[in-house]
């Protein structure tokens, strides 16, 4: 099969994945294998090719928003089905004995691993996944659709829940990719006013389209205060700009999983109960409930396609903000 391998970190530009031929691998006890049709890429895939985040293992496939089809079941498998059509998101596999999973807190697990990270990932014609962390995917979605649901959709619906979003109050999304995109039509469905923070024109026409209410750039203040903002650039300088923006009382909500260093903060900017949260990695009941308000509100993705052998293609057009919306590999 072929599959896109990272053997040493680098900058983007300099091409570090390689399109290798490799041997298809066989599901374990508890495992099925996908073929992959879609694999969306993300903004972590950058973070992991161009070693941002430490690297426990190496050679690795990155990519954690794959869909295909189940061709074989492990031994001991009995959740799926062969020819069930299904997705492979983060979360790889957690122990289900620590205090945090056993306090459902899974993404806080200390062992657990990680697709296109810790395990080989969905750049590839096919991979392997414990069924029991496979997402069943709703109909009416095609495979190009779905990909990118499960993390820009699934981190960003947890975001908004972390920022303790309720139905009816006004949002700022700060940065407008793959995720926020995404996240503004869950808010939609929701009843809310959504203010969009983000610097490239095309992604404010995006977010226009997408029915925001106000959109500026990052240094433009919005004509309200916020009850609530979720930062999605991985950039720190935009921390005090999210403060700044929410009411007293209000969360801001750091979605990536790496960002650049915070600047210092002046207390008056949290000052009078504001609160600053991070969100770390998801849990399989995110990636359930959000596939689910997908459907019902209508969640669709825009995306660009481009081929297996232009992976690295598809992650410099993420690192220069040329993507309108999401970028998924075809295979």
């Amino acid at each position: 099969m072929r599959a896109q391998v990272l053997s040493r970190p680098g900058l983007i530009g300099a091409r570090p994945l390689e399109l290798v031929e490799r041997a298809v691998p066989e599901p374990g006890p508890g495992e099925v294998r996908l073929r992959v049709a879609a694999c969306a890429c993300c903004r972590t895939d950058l973070h992991v090719v161009e070693g941002d985040l430490e690297l426990p293992r190496l050679p690795v496939v990155p990519g954690h928003q794959a869909v295909g089809a189940v061709d074989t079941l492990g031994p001991g498998c009995t959740r799926l089905r062969a020819g069930e059509r299904v997705g492979v998101a983060w979360l790889h596999r957690t122990c289900g004995v620590c205090e945090f999973c056993r306090r459902g807190e899974e993404n806080l697990c200390e062992t657990a691993e990680f697709t296109g990270w810790t395990v080989d990932g969905g750049y590839a014609d096919a991979l392997t996944v414990p069924e029991d962390y496979a997402v069943r995917l709703p109909e009416g979605l095609s495979d190009l659709e779905a990909a990118p649901l499960l993390c820009a959709g699934v981190i960003g619906y947890r975001a908004l829940r972390r920022a303790e979003v309720a139905p009816g109050e006004r949002v700022a999304l700060i940065g407008f990719g793959a995720s926020a995109h995404l996240a503004l039509q869950v808010l939609r469905h929701w009843g809310c006013e959504t203010v969009v923070m983000t610097r490239g024109a095309r992604h404010r026409a995006l977010a226009r389209d997408l029915g925001a209410t106000w959109v500026g750039a990052a240094d433009e203040a919005p004509p309200h205060a916020c009850d609530r903002a979720v930062v999605f650039a991985p950039a720190g300088e935009l921390v005090p700009v999210a403060l700044a923006t929410v009411r007293p009382g209000g969360t801001v909500a750091l979605a990536g999983i790496h960002m650049s260093t915070i600047p210092p903060l002046d207390y008056a900017l949290l000052w009078r109960e504001r609160s600053l949260r991070s969100v770390a990695n998801m849990t399989r009941r995110d990636a359930e409930e959000f596939m689910a308000i997908a459907v019902e509100a209508g969640v669709r993705t825009s995306f660009e396609t481009f081929p297996l052998e232009a992976a690295n293609e598809a992650l410099a057009a993420i690192a220069s903000d040329a993507v309108q919306g999401a970028a998924v590999l075809e295979t």
